[in-house]
């Protein structure tokens, strides 16, 4: 929207014009500025802060995917995502084996200056933030940073607010729900240069971020197991299909090699220099942005099955921005859904 409409307030100011595409039950406005003052308090209370994308604290390897979060709440050692970070996840219900495997891998990482990151469920994910705690790690969560969950590790999300750091795409009181956990996912692979999966099931959530780290261009290693433990056939399969096997740190590191020196660069950020236009549709758009025909095009390309936002700029005949702004108009008014992967379908 900053790219589209110039300026922050020129874009706020277009946001009840936009809900209007669709019938929505109440009128979509902005935030007042009591509203923003009283949850940036919080936000303090809290010990946390907001990292905006573009800003030279937000993480460059995530700020280069296609559906980047545009806010982190991060609370905790914000400058660990400065550092080049590896993600290591797996099975809720992990063995001993795994959870031992688990921990000393992610103090190998931290020890040559990996940031660990990981989701701060039970299992495998809290085995990496044990093992990196001293060295430094990073929790997504996919509710508030100030929701624990589960309730058993609130001794680790207290340790990790002081000495690491919880990071989260959701606003402060956000209790996790199903739906957010696949969006969670496609931030911890797209924090790190690389996934490492640990013990996951043939329909492991694990699995899903396996998927997302390499539509993001990742690299995805797993540690080998038991073909006898139902907990690691996700895992060996993707070591069937070319994942890397990791049996210990270096297997992970010499295969990074100089990405962790040289992490992929920000998809172009929005410039500081941003005009202050308020004119709507832009000049050189190309097409009627926002023409009720463009929206038609969209919609009956679109239903319940997530499609990728590339197929419909190359079916509908539109530019790229022209698909985002109806896509954003869409959306605003209740009738699009957004989904990992750059994917979009019907509500």
């Amino acid at each position: 929207m900053l790219r589209r409409f110039g300026s922050a307030g020129a874009a706020l100011d277009m946001l009840p014009r936009l809900a209007r595409r669709g019938e929505r039950s109440r009128t979509v406005t902005a935030a007042t500025r009591a509203e923003a003052e009283a949850e940036l308090a919080a936000l303090h209370r809290a010990g946390a802060r907001l990292v905006c994308w573009g800003e030279p604290a937000y993480p460059s390897a995530l700020a280069a995917i296609e559906d980047a979060p545009p806010i982190l709440t991060v609370r905790g050692r914000a400058e660990l995502l400065e550092r080049p970070m590896v993600a290591v996840v797996g099975a809720r219900n992990a063995s001993a084996n795994g959870r031992r495997f688990t921990r000393d891998l992610a103090a190998e990482l931290g020890r040559d200056g990996v940031v660990v990151v990981s989701g701060l469920a039970r299992g495998i994910d809290a085995a990496a933030h044990l093992g990196a705690l001293e060295t430094g790690t990073v929790a997504v969560v996919a509710g508030g940073v100030d929701v624990v969950y589960p309730a058993e590790n609130r001794g680790l999300h207290e340790a990790l607010a002081r000495q690491g750091a919880i990071a989260a795409e959701l606003p402060l009181g956000t209790e996790p729900q199903a739906r957010h956990f696949p969006r969670r996912n496609r931030i911890i692979s797209g924090m790190a240069l690389g996934v490492v999966i640990v013990e996951a099931a043939a329909r492991s959530g694990s699995l899903i971020t396996a998927r997302l780290a390499l539509e993001q261009g990742r690299d995805v290693f797993a540690a080998p197991g038991s073909p006898l433990d139902p907990r690691c056939r996700g895992s060996n399969d993707l070591l069937r299909h070319g994942a890397t096997l990791t049996e210990n740190a270096e297997d992970v590191l010499s295969q990074l090699g100089a990405l962790r020196q040289h992490p992929t660069p920000p998809r172009s950020a929005p410039s500081v220099q941003l005009p202050t236009t308020t004119n709507w549709p832009p000049a050189g758009a190309g097409e009627l942005i926002g023409d009720d025909a463009g929206i038609e095009l969209i919609l009956e390309r679109l239903g319940p099955t997530p499609v990728s936002v590339d197929e419909l700029v190359r079916q509908c005949h539109l530019s790229a921005a022209a698909v985002a702004t109806l896509l954003l108009e869409l959306e605003l008014a209740g009738s699009v859904e957004r989904h990992p992967g750059n994917l979009v379908s019907t509500r």
